[in-house]
């Protein structure tokens, strides 16, 4: 929306209007008549030079064609309001067609202008290119649209002109026609084409913030499970990225993707599921995610793809934050080399991994040097950074050393749509002058064929998006500008006066280093990798959990992060926080105190592993705090044993002991991975040690009992048989013949089970 007319001078002051009444009684004298004469002024000058309120907002909703030719009618649309506190009568809509801008600057100038400027404005074409609006109220606001010939604006050379649209009227203060308000904007002409067209390289960002979490599902797919479902409504019809893909597919633009969106969106495609709370919901948005990928797809094809690194990494806070704590740059060579097959994989295009986009092209050497080290030998900067004191704009690529090349985008251009754009009025005028400065590049050295780079920003809103489309489709006669792609311009000759120094750290903007990513990230970022790194090696599928958990640490240095950091802490704290539980999972079972007797003995230990997965590669280590009264495997106070667990199994490993003396003996087992390092916590228990026990005493009486009743019972019973044995043989010699009935056996006490006296089982096993 444009500023009322803002005039030099105030309202006529009570004694100027006293003066004037007193001129107008006796202008009928001729003496006083010739001594107060005053040059009369005609009523459009009077209504140029009046001083009036800030009253009127004018807004400029459309303007077509953007850039005429020969031939066509300029079509001006808008909106007035008053936003003052008087009915505004006898109002009238003007187009007023200001001088030609002949630099970039006077356009930059031109635009920041406020007020009314009779001189800069010109005179408004009046007759029959105007409005009519009889009265509009306070608080009220009217439409209006203005067809004018484009022969009747008086467009002499080709270049810029000012367009201004204007409301006059009179108020019962002011009552005169005076210009209330004014709204100002560039109109390009160019009805030929040049000879030297400039190369326009326009970059379209794909990219989103973060969605998806290090946390999958329990099952073989690995179910993804993602922060929150808001990606759906970016992919659905209507919706941001939607709509980038939909412009961008009919634009000659150059991609830049962030290949983490679309591993993202690829997870959308199947089943997945999304926090709500502490619960898990399931995914529902699966054909959006496959309609947008598609689309993508065939949008693609044919095209030039910049692939960033894997989760659009922060190479500014890398440089000057994370290069203080060890492993952070180690990040980013896999994070291009993931890059590059994501993109592959999904889209079927072999993307350009040679690019590194820091935030808003600023760059000093330590980003620089971050940049290029995984691979990329070309910088994407911008000349707000890069600064260049020449009087033309020059080609973007220049060689800044070491093989390095800075594509340096221009910044109006660049920045042409960050401002809001759901507004028409807004959208035209940002337009208008993207177009005004295309031409003006042009014109600076007609004869100089000229590459330049429009790198706008990372995740323009759906209005900016379509902004943008509207600028170059009203590029697309391709009268001053032709098309190209952000390879070729990096391959374009350098202008031999362009800078090619980069600027010193202590030119890097204060306000961009205020959002970068805190030291405490990258730490963070070190211990969940630590802990990662520590993990895995115990695994025998372990890429089930270092991809997940590699990309979300790589999510964790996003450029999407700037301004927003408590959700980044949150973010971190989280990737940490599951994958400690997860480590949990292997553990030592808690063991009560025991008691050994005896000499030697038997101890267990048990591990228990609740993954999905098996671990191998453990080693289980007991120690013997007290070797004198207990040592383990033989003579020594330390024991070892491998482990390997198969999941969702527990496993009792088993140490032999040897004991010298009785008494307490505290015990320490700890799992280590088998290059030393420790997993997990120690588990403490206490060994006692007792030859032999009061209980072993009694049992070993009571044995010695029951051997002794049982012999007495065996002696008597042989010594009654004996007898009767000895009485049945007299009773033969003086009794008669046997008789013919059979013989009736004796009746024997069978004999009892031998009992063993080995002391029972050597110690005792104890889990828990």
């Amino acid at each position: 929306m444009a500023e009322a007319a803002d005039f030099q001078g105030t309202s006529p002051s009570p004694a100027r209007r006293w003066l004037r009444r007193t001129a107008s009684v006796i202008a009928g004298v001729p003496l006083l008549a010739g001594l107060l004469h005053v040059p009369s002024a005609s009523p459009a000058q009077a209504a140029e030079k009046a001083a009036g309120a800030r009253s009127v907002d004018v807004s400029l909703d459309t303007l077509t064609p953007a850039a005429p030719v020969e031939g066509d009618t300029l079509t001006i649309s808008g909106t007035v309001t008053n936003e003052g506190k008087e009915t505004i009568s006898a109002a009238q809509v003007d187009v007023r067609v200001g001088s030609r801008l002949s630099s970039r600057g006077e356009i930059d100038a031109a635009s920041k202008r406020t007020g009314f400027a009779p001189g800069n404005d010109g005179a408004a074409l009046g007759g029959t290119y105007t409005a009519k609006i009889p009265k509009l109220a306070a608080g009220i606001s009217e439409d209006f649209s203005i067809a004018v010939p484009v022969e009747k604006l008086s467009l002499d050379d080709d270049g810029v002109y000012q367009l201004g649209v204007s409301l006059s009227g009179r108020t019962p203060s002011n009552p005169y026609t005076q210009v209330l308000g004014i709204e100002r904007t560039f109109l390009p002409w160019q009805p030929e084409a040049t000879e030297k067209k400039t190369q326009v390289t326009y970059l379209w960002p794909l990219i989103s913030s973060t969605h998806l979490s290090a946390e999958t599902g329990s099952d073989d797919q690995q179910t993804p499970v993602f922060e929150d479902d808001a990606l759906a409504a970016e992919l659905a019809p209507g919706g941001r990225l939607e709509q980038l893909v939909a412009l961008g597919a009919e634009l000659p633009v150059t991609w830049v993707v962030d290949p983490d969106l679309l591993a993202t969106v690829d997870a959308m495609t199947r089943n997945y599921q999304v926090k709500d709370g502490t619960e898990r919901v399931t995914g529902k948005n699966q054909a959006v995610a496959r309609q947008w990928l598609s689309a993508l797809d065939k949008a693609v094809q044919g095209r030039k793809v910049i692939a960033l690194p894997y989760a659009d990494p922060d190479l500014a806070s890398l440089a000057h934050r994370g290069k203080h704590v060890s492993g952070s740059l180690s990040h980013l060579q896999p994070a291009t080399e993931v890059a590059e097959t994501t993109v592959e994989t999904i889209l079927h295009v072999k993307p350009s991994v040679d690019f590194a986009w820091p935030v808003d092209g600023a760059i000093d050497p330590s980003i620089v040097d971050i940049a290029t080290s995984a691979g990329a030998d070309k910088v994407i900067a911008r000349s707000d950074s890069v600064r260049d004191e020449l009087p033309y704009t020059p080609n973007a690529a220049r060689p800044i050393g070491g093989g390095t090349t800075a594509v340096v985008s221009d910044a109006s251009l660049s920045t042409a749509f960050q401002g809001d754009m759901t507004g028409a009025g807004d959208s035209t005028l940002a337009v208008q002058q993207f177009l005004a400065h295309t031409l003006a590049v042009t014109q600076q050295q007609p004869s100089k064929l000229r590459s330049i780079v429009i790198a706008p920003q990372r995740m323009p809103t759906t209005a900016q998006a379509q902004s943008m489309a509207s600028a170059l489709r009203a590029l697309s006669a391709q009268r001053w500008t032709q098309p190209s792609d952000l390879i070729a311009a990096a391959a374009a000759e350098p202008d031999d006066r362009a800078t090619t120094q980069v600027p010193r750290a202590r030119a890097y903007p204060a306000k961009l280093r205020k959002r970068e990513l805190p030291v405490q990230a990258f730490h963070d970022m070190r211990t969940t990798q630590e802990t990662l790194d520590n993990f895995k090696v115990i695994l025998t599928a372990a890429y089930r959990v270092v991809t997940p958990f590699g990309n979300a640490i790589n999510r964790e240095m996003s450029t999407s992060w700037r301004g927003r950091s408590q959700p980044a802490t949150t973010y971190r704290q989280g990737v940490l926080a599951h994958l400690k539980d997860l480590t949990t999972e292997v553990q030592l079972i808690e063991k009560s105190d025991l008691t050994l007797s005896g000499r030697s003995a038997t101890i267990p230990v048990t591990v228990q592993n609740q993954l999905l997965q098996g671990v191998d590669h453990l080693v289980l280590r007991l120690t013997s705090t007290k070797p004198t009264r207990l040592k383990l495997n033989g003579d020594s106070p330390v024991a070892e044993q491998p482990v390997r667990i198969d999941g969702g199994h527990s496993q009792s490993v088993k140490f032999t002991a040897s004991a010298n003396a009785n008494g307490p003996v505290p015990m320490t087992a700890q799992l280590y991975t088998e290059d030393g390092r420790p997993y997990g916590k120690p588990m403490n228990f206490t060994v006692k040690v007792s030859e032999i026990t009061p209980t072993v005493m009694l049992v070993i009486a009571g044995g010695f009992l029951l051997l002794a009743l049982a012999g007495i019972r065996m002696y008597t019973q042989r010594k009654r048989a004996a007898e009767r044995e000895t009485e049945a043989e007299a009773d033969t010699e003086t009794a008669p013949e046997a008789s013919d009935d059979p013989e009736q056996p004796s009746d024997l006490t069978p004999d009892t089970g031998r009992q063993s006296a080995d002391p029972s089982g050597q110690g005792e096993k104890v889990d828990r």
